[in-house]
């Protein structure tokens, strides 16, 4: 019975702490990928929630304006301050204004749109193009007061 056992232990002799080895290449392997789809997705809510927020506050400021041009001026700072709560910036925006009549009339309404092109997690710009996962886009219309 020794002989046996003494047999069987020299064959797996050379297998001594190989599934340590594989165990923390495969756990690495199919982690990063896990990881970087984690880290896109997060991109990509973060995107949706800074569009989502920016139409709806750039509506609103350019509704309570008293001109147009500040309006305009009102509607692109608070794009680019729900940008940059969620570390994106207000260059990476593209905003649309549209009033149903003249602008800032009583009655009449002012639509904002705002696109993103959310861009890839780590992910460089190269030669001036930049890889974006999606786009993502919210339009916001606010009621200009009757009254004031």
């Amino acid at each position: 019975m020794t002989r046996g056992r003494t047999a069987g232990r020299r064959r797996h002799e050379g297998e001594n702490g190989s599934a340590v080895v594989e165990f923390v290449f495969l756990g690495v392997l199919l982690l990063v990928p896990v990881v970087y789809l984690v880290l896109t997705v997060g991109a990509l809510q973060g995107g949706s929630f800074a569009v989502v927020g920016a139409a709806d506050q750039a509506a609103r400021v350019y509704a309570d304006a008293p001109t147009a041009g500040a309006g305009d001026a009102r509607a692109r700072e608070a794009v680019r301050i729900a940008f940059s709560d969620f570390g994106f910036t207000a260059d990476q925006a593209d905003v649309d204004i549209i009033c149903s009549e003249a602008c800032l009339t009583p009655g009449s309404t002012v639509t904002v749109v705002v696109r993103l092109d959310v861009p890839l997690p780590l992910v460089p710009a190269i030669a001036g193009s930049s890889p974006s996962a999606a786009t993502v886009d919210a339009t916001s219309t606010s009621i200009v007061e009757r009254f004031g």
